[in-house]
């Protein structure tokens, strides 16, 4: 099976994480959220052509980004034009959490006997979301917000053992692809296959949802997490990175 191309995956990334409110700038995306997450509160490029005022328009997105209170953050893909990443290099923009997009064909998975999948407002789904990352209230009720808004099939992933959530994520299909996010696994049971578990639970329910393709991001500098989704066929498609104004 060929995989997407890269606006495909991108435009499933953002159904899938697509911030509470988006605006569009030809085919530039300012999205915001409370400030839950860069991926949620950035400005993006989907369209190498689209270069035109490049400087003006960068202006006008720290406008965006400043009147909600928000620093700019500007996610970089293959897709981002050429006249804006030379505005950001201009400006002396720095580069911080340099990442990968990993996908898969998606096969048969078999769900773990101990996960649970919930609605992406459910308490508990919630509860074990806040309890693993060890958010607060206010980090929690910025993640709902988001959660909210989304509007393409989605569901939330616990696993359990011995009746106490040790493993937890969401998985959202656009695109006929199914993007994970927020993995979070108990610290004090690593080692265990609980994060694989947990995968493969929502992984099960996603391609009864109809999803072909599985594809979820991955910081370069995290080798556990890359080893991971290696082990479930994931494989290596491109790099993105974030950049942000360097400090004065």
């Amino acid at each position: 099976m060929t995989l997407p191309d890269i606006a495909t995956f991108e435009r499933a990334g953002l159904a899938a994480w697509p911030g509470i409110e988006v605006d569009w700038d030809g085919a530039w995306v300012r999205r915001a959220a409370g400030g839950y997450t860069k991926r949620a509160n950035s400005l993006q490029c989907f369209d190498v052509s689209d270069g035109a005022n490049a400087e003006a328009r960068l202006d006008a997105a720290q406008a965006w980004f400043a009147a909600r209170g928000l620093p700019v953050v500007v996610r970089t893909t293959p897709l981002a034009s050429e006249a804006l990443n030379a505005a950001l290099d201009a400006r002396g923009w720095a580069t911080v959490d340099h990442s990968h997009l990993y996908a898969m064909p998606l096969g048969e998975h078999e769900p773990d006997p101990e996960g649970r999948l919930f609605e992406l407002l459910d308490p508990e789904f919630l509860a074990a979301q806040q309890g693993l990352r060890g958010y607060s209230d206010e980090n929690v009720a910025r993640l709902r917000a988001l959660l909210a808004v989304m509007a393409v099939p989605a569901a939330g992933v616990v696993v359990y053992r011995d009746g106490q959530a040790v493993a937890t994520g969401l998985m959202a299909v656009g695109e006929g692809v199914v993007v994970t996010g927020n993995v979070i696994t108990d610290t004090t049971r690593r080692r265990q296959g609980l994060a694989a578990a947990m995968m493969r639970t929502g992984l099960a329910w996603a391609k009864e949802a109809g999803a072909t393709v599985a594809a979820l991001n991955v910081q370069a500098d995290n080798p556990a997490a890359k080893a991971l989704y290696g082990s479930l066929g994931y494989t290596y498609q491109y790099d993105y990175i974030y950049r942000i104004p360097s400090a004065a």
